[in-house]
């Protein structure tokens, strides 16, 4: 096959957006708002999911599916343990790769390299850890090339709860140690927090600004974009002016 024939190959592809919505942190809005960022972002033809417990309120371009049931009572706080629920055999009727988004996030650039960048699971290289463990606002995996991730999660939950704080320290552990983990470059998937919010002083409110090239940036934590649009950090040591711009990508 040609590098024309391949080129027009992918563009009839179909590709796979999944995300996730359990509890009340985020309502409907903030899924028709990533769908609607994804539409800009993507040449290709793709599916846009959402595996939720609730899907009153999703635009009619989303596709939902109810939020797989793992067979262990997580119980304790929030430490995303539903997403591991993705890597079962199957998943509804999905197949081969799927692009998984967390909801507090904004999409800055085009994302149809998201699919084509080699590797087997790709994931954000954590901008604190130095231990290899990968941040899972923005991964992709092939539906059922690891279904081993979520057995053994749900055959050892009370150990791996022991070892790992939250999902994507087990997620990150298990891949690795099959040599399956791959991380995104640097600059396509940056922080609010870490790379938007100039240096300077803890006490008075800093001005912000996106790196350049960012396809995807994450609101991990606090604050989330409706917050950061607002000049709303959630942390007194972590002011910044309203971030008007974010309103930009947000909609």
């Amino acid at each position: 096959m040609t590098d024309e024939q391949a080129l027009k190959v992918n563009a009839k592809e179909i590709v796979n957006v999944l995300c996730m919505k359990w509890g009340t942190k985020y309502p409907a809005d903030y899924v028709n708002r990533l769908y609607s960022m994804v539409a800009r972002n993507m040449q290709r033809k793709f599916r846009f999911v959402c595996l939720t417990e609730d899907s009153q309120g999703l635009a009619e371009q989303i596709e939902s599916f109810p939020l797989p049931e793992l067979s262990v009572d997580l119980g304790g706080p929030e430490r995303g343990w539903n997403k591991l629920a993705v890597f079962a055999e199957e998943l509804y009727d999905l197949k081969g790769k799927v692009l998984c988004l967390d909801l507090d996030l904004i999409i800055t650039g085009g994302l149809d390299d998201l699919f084509d960048y080699p590797g087997e699971v790709m994931i954000i290289k954590d901008w604190i850890k130095k231990d290899g463990t990968g941040n899972s606002s923005v991964y992709r995996f092939e539906v059922g090339a690891h279904p081993e991730v979520l057995s053994q999660f749900e055959a050892s939950f009370d150990e791996i709860k022991q070892r790992h704080r939250n999902e994507q320290e087990y997620l990150s552990a298990a891949l690795m140690a099959k040599d399956a983990l791959v991380y995104w470059p640097d600059h396509w998937c940056r922080s609010f927090k870490r790379h938007c919010i100039k240096p300077f002083s803890f006490f008075v409110a800093r001005e912000t600004e996106m790196p350049e090239d960012t396809r995807v940036l994450v609101f991990h934590g606090k604050p989330d974009p409706h917050e950061a649009i607002a000049g709303v950090s959630g942390k007194w040591y972590r002011r910044f002016k309203p971030a008007t711009w974010v309103a930009a990508h947000w909609h």
